[in-house]
């Protein structure tokens, strides 16, 4: 028996026994899943041996002798593919787990990484399950407990063409994983050569879910390094989304139907009509997941089914913002109104120890507390009349992230600093700055960032997913450079909202249905209010009779819908990181998610990285690497507890010419160390620094974000209730000022 079948083998008989290779107990899944026999066995043996990277013939691997890494060439991840260009895989592992690649079936390694050359060698990997990668941040990994990180794409809920897998991982042990996804845009030709359109939801989704259990079908059968108990997802924007929504709908039966058509592995109809997931190596059984242990999602977009009401309700919040037209005002009113009661339906409340704010201010963090949103206009103008305690938890979040970065500033790298007069400060004088005197300098903007903007690594180079392979998802919606706002916004305040418009390429499959912010047409795809209203009212009609499934694709896509949820497997922890000044989601989305997932037992933070832009980088010391491994230290069994270097101090100023920082004493005031603002002061600083989307435009939900649901006759199908049911019932209030261009 060759090598690679006694470590199958070995791993069989280990799962066997309820422990997986990495040693957590076996994941698996509840609610619809029976233990029924298969509807079709034979069919389900064709998936395993398909999918089966053993048996494929066209399997390349490359050496990146930098990275010391293979890299494997795209295989499909399913059996049936659709779009094959979009739904494959590839796989990046360091080199210190292969002792080489066996090309001749054997078992034993035939050619090295160093006789490779550095061209693509047919074979199977031979795995060192003894060797040991220690990270860059001091955790310790071997090929059979190595976390996973799959790079969920998708940016703007769109299609991902296949691409080979970064080698950016390499280093720290992780395994890292690169899958295409259909998408919004997607055709498909059928038998008889007609066009149909096929990238509804949750096809990107289905197909990122069919690639995990691609990966740890592969890993079982002894193919492929690495551990599935500890699989994070991560992406950027709408690859941020979709790592989101990969790691709340875990091992959920609402998804199962997409992956059996598509011919995932690991998942099949049961003869009593419900669904085995299970895979069988060597005549035993083996659940495998379709989820996360981690994620780490950057400016997620979701959930779309708040987002309307959240950016409506966080620029409505700015007393003073000047709405582009009267129309987009008022549907902010109604709005804002609207998520109000919105929220106080949910019954939401917090520990204050896991959120680690007094948020009722007895001096202790031992209470649970009701949030809610209160209304009272005349004690309350400066916010249009809101408050309570979910606005002062909003109002902790905001000032607690701008806390950290003023206190972090000493991992500033290569930044420029600049006296009240705009000269750069000496070498020695920047040596001699206090945390105090960079915290007060970052306040008033004197500063340029260096050409790293004081980042400390992890998405820098490739992580976000929202570019295959993990490369940066960057600013790819168009949105400003991270770390920047408008240039028209000076001082602290500003009456920023009729600035210029960037029309963006959105719906589905074709042209683009939005504005972007400062247009002062409410729509330019309908004459008239009521044509508008009509047409909302049959496209949610068609969604809400459901797909072929019978599913709502609008419930289906919102993941507050399933986190904690019977059926759902949650996730053990998640970090949401958005950039404050980015105009692509409300903060409100992310605090909404962490408040669901708090209550759920997962471990979530979120962090609103002030001067940060869309789908930002960490920051300051942080990266990528180092809050993974921090989480393996917390949760794994034997493995290090993983702490922040300190940092070194800065002895040479940078060489900017001029300050670009922001000026934030209009909003901002700092005594003694000590952050502080007002609620009207965080919405003013958002509605300034949000320059990209705004509620109402075009009034086709959530502005330039309504990416998802389509078809081949109709650009991004309208899908709102909310909306509708505002729409029809002040639409005396809204009719006259359809379209009329004037502003407030």
């Amino acid at each position: 028996m060759d090598l690679k079948k006694v470590t199958a083998l070995l791993l069989s008989l280990s799962l066997a026994a309820g422990l997986c290779a990495c040693g957590q107990e076996a994941s698996g899944t509840e609610g619809e899943k029976t233990t029924s026999a298969v509807a079709d066995a034979e069919e389900k043996a064709y998936i395993e041996e398909t999918l089966n990277l053993a048996n494929n013939a066209d399997l390349t691997w490359t050496y990146s002798a930098s990275a010391d890494a293979w890299v494997m060439s795209i295989v499909s991840a399913v059996a049936y593919p659709e779009l094959p260009d979009q739904q494959g895989v590839s796989v990046c592992v360091p080199g210190a787990y292969v002792t080489g690649i066996d090309t001749d079936g054997d078992g034993s390694a035939d050619v090295t990484g160093a006789e490779s050359g550095e061209e693509a060698v047919s074979g199977s990997l031979v795995i060192d399950y003894e060797a040991e990668i220690t990270s860059t941040n001091g955790q310790t990994y071997t090929a059979a407990t190595a976390p996973i990180i799959l790079n969920t794409g998708a940016a703007g809920y769109g299609s991902q063409n296949n691409s080979l897998a970064s080698t950016t991982y390499a280093a720290d042990g992780y395994i890292n994983v690169s899958c295409g996804n259909r998408g919004k845009q997607d055709t498909a030709t059928d038998e008889d050569g007609n066009t149909y359109y096929t990238g509804d939801a949750p096809s990107c989704l289905a197909d990122q879910k069919a690639a995990a259990r691609f990966i740890q079908y592969n890993i079982l059968l002894g193919n492929l390094p690495g551990c599935g108990d500890y699989l994070i997802s991560t992406g950027g924007s709408g690859g941020g989304a979709r790592a989101v929504m990969f790691a709340a709908t875990t091992n959920n039966a609402d998804f199962y139907d997409y992956q059996i058509e598509a011919g995932a592995v690991g998942v099949y109809y049961t003869a009593d009509g419900g669904y085995s997931t299970a895979v069988t190596i060597d005549g035993v059984d083996y659940e495998i997941s379709d989820g996360a242990w981690g994620c780490i999602a950057y400016s997620a977009i979701t959930s779309l089914a708040e987002a309307d009401m959240t950016l409506a309700f966080e620029y409505y919040l700015d007393a003073d913002y000047d709405f582009s037209t009267e129309f987009q005002a008022q549907l902010a009113e109604y709005l804002s109104a609207t998520y109000m009661e919105y929220i106080n339906e949910q019954n939401l409340s917090v520990n204050e120890a896991d959120v680690g704010f007094d948020l009722n201010g007895d001096g202790d963090m031992e209470d649970t507390i009701a949030l809610t949103i209160e209304y009272d206009p005349e004690a309350y103008p400066e916010t249009n009349g809101y408050y309570g305690t979910y606005l002062d938890l909003y109002l902790a979040e905001f000032m607690e992230n701008l806390q950290w970065y003023v206190d972090s500033l000493d991992y500033a790298e290569g930044w420029t600093w600049f006296d009240a007069d705009g000269n750069a400060l000496s070498d020695e004088e920047v040596a001699a700055m206090t945390t105090q005197d960079k915290a007060e300098a970052f306040l008033e903007g004197r500063y340029a960032k260096g050409s790293n903007g004081g980042m400390g690594g992890g998405m820098m180079g490739g992580g976000h997913g929202d570019m295959a392979g993990g490369g940066p998802g960057g600013n790819a919606m168009g949105d400003l450079p991270d770390g920047e706002l408008p240039s028209d916004l000076e001082g602290g305040r500003t009456d920023r909202g009729n600035t210029g418009s960037n029309e963006m390429i959105v719906g589905t499959p074709d042209a683009g249905t939005t504005q972007a912010s400062g247009s002062s047409v409410d729509s330019s795809n309908y004459a008239t209010y009521e044509e508008m209203v009509e047409a909302y009212r049959a496209d949610i009609e068609s969604i809400q009779a459901g797909d072929e499934y019978g599913n709502n694709l609008v419930e289906l896509y919102n993941p507050l819908n399933y986190i904690g949820a019977d059926g759902t497997e949650n996730p053990t922890w998640v970090k949401i990181l958005c950039g404050a000044a980015e105009g692509d989601i409300s903060m409100f989305n992310s605090l909404n998610l962490q408040i669901s997932m708090l209550n759920s037992g997962i471990d979530a933070t979120i962090e609103w990285q002030w001067d940060g832009g869309h789908v930002p980088s960490e920051v300051l010391g942080d990266s990528f690497s180092l809050y993974v491994d921090q989480m393996y230290g917390e949760y794994v069994d034997g493995a290090a507890a993983i702490t922040k270097a300190a940092p070194e101090p800065q002895t040479a100023n940078g060489t900017a010419d001029e300050p670009t920082g922001t000026d934030l004493t209009g909003w901002v005031s700092y005594e003694n160390g000590e952050i502080s603002f007002s609620l009207a002061d965080a919405a003013a600083y958002r509605t300034a620094g949000a320059s990209k989307a705004m509620p109402g435009f075009d009034v086709i939900d959530y502005g330039q974000e309504d990416y998802v649901f389509g078809t081949s006759e109709q650009d991004a199908r309208h899908w709102d209730s909310v909306l509708l049911e505002i729409f029809e019932t002040y639409g005396d209030t809204l009719s006259p000022l359809f379209n009329s261009g004037s502003g407030q």
